[in-house]
């Protein structure tokens, strides 16, 4: 059996997860974030707690608390079906069951729409869609974006994906991407095509393992950062060799 979603569906994940999922750094949360594709992940929720500036951005806040847990519910009973019948796609480590990692997923979900309508009044949650996001040039030092490109590669393009990471690299310093592999584990056919397009644009980039290991193949991230930038006081905890990044050769 394999996974297939007609469209991206709202599943979140939490502040811990996203921790592992992008090898964060207590210096890394200190800098200013943005989370595109937040969806309802509960990684605001945890940033706002420890005073840390913090943005998500999504199409799916344009909804009322009450819409959005609707959203979800409607989603809910085919995305466990799902889970339960592609049992063999996930390392059993974090979570024991599929029946653990939906009780946790719910309660993610909950810490998400119990802070949703408050951190929306305040600006932590922005309505917008890649490949336009309504933000200044650099305007953020770290851009996040988990399960969503490359994950949902049987419903988006090469071109958007293109369009879309040339707008994270213009909205921000340093962009991670999570995971590298689509809904079914396969590594995404628009990785190497992505990193050698922006090759030509003066864009570095690395294929990173990370401590956030749920798919079997999927415990892998992208960081992008322009070629001009690579003295950053950020790049030095990496030990990333050249052999480490993925070359802009066919």
């Amino acid at each position: 059996m394999s996974f297939h979603y007609k469209d991206i569906v709202p599943w979140g994940r939490s502040f811990d997860e996203y921790l592992d999922m992008f090898n964060l750094s207590e210096d890394d949360l200190a800098r200013d974030i943005v989370d595109v594709g937040g969806g309802p992940a509960a990684f605001n929720s945890g940033m706002h707690q420890r005073d840390a500036p913090i943005i998500s951005v999504d199409p799916i806040y344009q909804y009322s608390e009450a819409e959005l847990r609707q959203r979800i519910q409607e989603t809910y009973k085919d995305i466990i079906t799902q889970a339960f019948g592609n049992r063999d796609k996930f390392v059993w480590t974090r979570f024991a069951s599929v029946g653990e990692l939906v009780a946790f997923r719910r309660q993610t979900m909950e810490t998400f729409c119990q802070d949703f309508e408050t951190g929306r009044q305040q600006g932590r949650y922005v309505v917008a869609a890649l490949p336009n996001l309504p933000f200044p040039d650099r305007h953020f030092d770290l851009v996040l974006s988990a399960h969503l490109l490359f994950f949902y590669s049987a419903n988006r393009d090469l071109a958007f994906h293109l369009d879309a990471v040339r707008e994270l690299l213009r909205i921000g310093t340093e962009v991670r991407i999570f995971p590298l592999v689509d809904v079914n584990n396969s590594f995404s056919t628009f990785v190497l095509p992505v990193i050698r397009e922006l090759k030509k644009d003066g864009i570095d980039s690395s294929v990173e393992g990370v401590p956030y290991h749920l798919q079997k193949t999927g415990n892998q991230m992208l960081r992008l950062w322009r070629s001009g930038l690579t003295q950053l006081p950020f790049l030095d905890r990496f030990q990333t060799s050249p052999a480490a990044c993925i070359s802009s050769d066919p």
